[in-house]
């Protein structure tokens, strides 16, 4: 399994920028900046693909979270950012990075990448990120929700569809425990997502 606690709170460590120290001539102190971790279990029953090659779209999202912020919902049709935190680019690109790096750890494909990469596609599999925040409405946790499609390529039929989620309860306080517990989510979530996408092809 991918995402436990020890290893994404390590990540976090390293991936912070500090934001306890002010820019000098007293500006305002930067943000804290965060990324996420990939991975998967490898199923060693799961045949290799041979040739198979994958191309995983940029998800689509609501404009909350199409960008950097780090979204916090303190109650139910509420909306917050995690103040001096943000991720290290826009959310969506970053959970398509992920992908691509859970799907090629499997090595089960012949190949997995972006748009422009060159592929000779055979799939490409379209997200949308439909959750991706921490719920404070009752015991803190992160919540991460994908509607993922996965499509053949030569005649633009869906193969299959399919929502995956889950749900990390935040270990602690502060930036670092929020950002931890949203790694331990997707974690989860590709966990399930992966050999299932691969199952569909």
């Amino acid at each position: 399994m991918i995402g436990r606690s020890l290893r994404a709170c390590a990540l976090v460590a390293l991936l912070a920028v500090s934001g306890c120290a002010a820019l000098p001539g007293g500006g305002p102190a930067p943000l804290d900046t965060y990324d996420l971790t990939a991975g998967t279990a490898v199923d060693p029953t799961e045949p290799r693909r041979g040739r198979t090659q994958v191309l995983v779209a940029e998800p689509t999202a609501l404009k909350v979270l199409d960008g950097e912020n780090v979204v916090i919902r303190p109650a139910a049709g509420s909306v917050e950012f995690l103040k001096g935190a943000q991720w290290a680019d826009r959310l969506p690109r970053i959970v398509q990075a992920r992908m691509v790096e859970a799907l090629q750890s499997t090595g089960r494909l012949g190949g997995v990448g972006k748009p422009g990469e060159g592929l000779a596609i055979d799939y490409q599999i379209v997200t949308e990120v439909r959750s991706f925040e921490i719920r404070l409405d009752g015991p803190a946790r992160a919540e991460v929700r994908l509607y993922v499609k996965v499509l053949n390529d030569r005649n633009g039929v869906v193969r299959a569809s399919r929502s995956f989620a889950a749900s990390a309860p935040v270990g602690g306080s502060g930036n670092d425990a929020y950002v931890a517990a949203l790694d331990r989510a997707l974690a989860q979530v590709l966990n399930e997502l992966v050999p299932w996408s691969l199952g569909t092809m």
